[in-house]
């Protein structure tokens, strides 16, 4: 699972180079049918929801600071992982998938033992 670290920096008003946001804009936002739900934390501490239904609503709000990259961050490793759940059930539920990553993994053990 995907987690928000500390030292990963997303610099406030800047998007040039942006590995969060390039994320947020290639990956989670298409994914989401445009529709995407981000949750975000006001300098009161009150949380509220915003949905983007536009990129440039999205690049603006971050931009201007309303969508902190804090906030931002989150909701793209949320996005990411709801992403990436699917493939993860298969890999539990399947018994093709598992026995296939069971070696796999193996494989690498085998690998770094050498």
């Amino acid at each position: 699972m995907l987690t928000v670290k500390s030292r990963v920096v997303s610099a406030q008003m800047v998007i040039e180079e942006n590995p969060i946001y390039d994320y947020a804009k290639h990956i989670v936002f298409p994914a989401h049918n445009n529709n995407w739900e981000v949750s975000m934390t006001n300098q009161e501490g009150v949380e509220s929801i915003k949905t983007y239904t536009d990129l440039a609503d999205l690049e603006a709000d971050f931009k201007s600071g309303e969508l902190h990259p804090k906030d931002l961050k989150t909701a793209v490793a949320k996005g990411i992982n709801k992403l990436l759940q699917p493939v993860r059930d298969h890999f539990s539920n399947d018994p093709y998938a598992r026995n296939l990553l069971e070696t796999i993994k193996r494989w690498q053990e085998e690998l770094k033992s050498k």
